[in-house]
């Protein structure tokens, strides 16, 4: 009942708590994928030191699923910027 009188007194600020809660995950995914994409290039790059006549490369199926988490991460972003957008409307 608490919250049913919080949102009739304050809607933007819970509709704001909404696009946060939407943005702090793409955030972390965006991060995460980018850091996990820089060790693996570090990774590579160790590799060619070690054995120049062979070039090591990604996999199709890392490069997908980094590519995945890239969309979805600026589409959870993206959202959460239209809610917040939308928020100062009210």
């Amino acid at each position: 009942m608490h919250l049913m009188t919080l949102f009739a007194a304050h809607p933007a600020k819970l509709i704001n708590l909404l696009a946060l809660l939407l943005a702090f995950p793409g955030s972390w995914l965006l991060h995460a994928t980018r850091r996990r994409e820089q060790r693996a290039m570090a990774s590579i790059a160790a590799q060619r030191q070690q054995q120049p006549d062979q070039e090591p490369v990604l996999d199709w199926a890392t490069l997908r699923m980094n590519r995945f988490f890239y969309r979805f991460g600026f589409a959870c972003l993206g959202l959460a910027l239209l809610i917040s957008w939308i928020s100062t409307r009210y």
